[in-house]
């Protein structure tokens, strides 16, 4: 798991890097939107992930990793908004915007570590495209759990299907990665 571990912290930190970046060019506009419209965006990835994975034809010379990338960033400003609200303007500075995704991305690691440990590392022996699949599938529970208002009966919150979705772009990474 000390593989996993490094492995998980290079693909965040290329995350990290592309947030701080964007966030530099963009400030923080992002925190003007409602979780559906987040949830939305990271639809948006997935789908075209699955896309780029069973079409034959490429039109816009973009692959898999930047998709995944921002998932794992949509889904902590997910996070983000969960525990800060939406505001009305940007709020947030490079600096404190990036020590909240600092904070979301290590709960959401120690989460991995955690289930990793459980599990016996069997990620290692999913395909990309099973991956993918879970992740549209977490966000189909999560539409859903928004189109209910939040509420659920025995079902985990939607930050933990947010935290999950990091979590399986990340192992994508590492696979993707390790084919190069």
């Amino acid at each position: 798991m000390q593989d996993t571990s490094k492995q998980y912290d290079a693909v965040i930190e290329k995350c990290r890097n592309l947030f701080v970046d964007k966030m530099s060019d963009y400030g923080s506009a992002w925190r003007i939107l409602r979780l559906p419209s987040l949830t939305d965006q990271i639809f948006i990835k997935a789908q075209r992930i699955r896309g780029l994975q069973q079409n034959v034809e490429r039109k816009v010379d973009e692959g898999e990793e930047s998709e995944f990338m921002g998932i794992i960033n949509y889904c902590t400003m997910a996070l983000i908004q969960l525990e800060k609200g939406v505001v009305e303007k940007p709020d947030l500075s490079v600096a404190v915007a990036t020590k909240l995704y600092d904070e979301k991305i290590a709960l959401t690691k120690e989460l991995m570590m955690n289930k990793n440990h459980d599990y016996g590392e069997a990620w290692r022996d999913m395909r990309v495209s099973s991956l993918t699949d879970l992740i549209l599938q977490k966000l189909l529970r999560v539409k859903q759990i928004e189109n209910n208002a939040g509420k659920t009966l025995v079902s985990e919150g939607i930050d933990a299907n947010y935290q999950d979705m990091i979590n399986y772009s990340v192992f994508a990474l590492i696979h993707l990665n390790e084919k190069i």
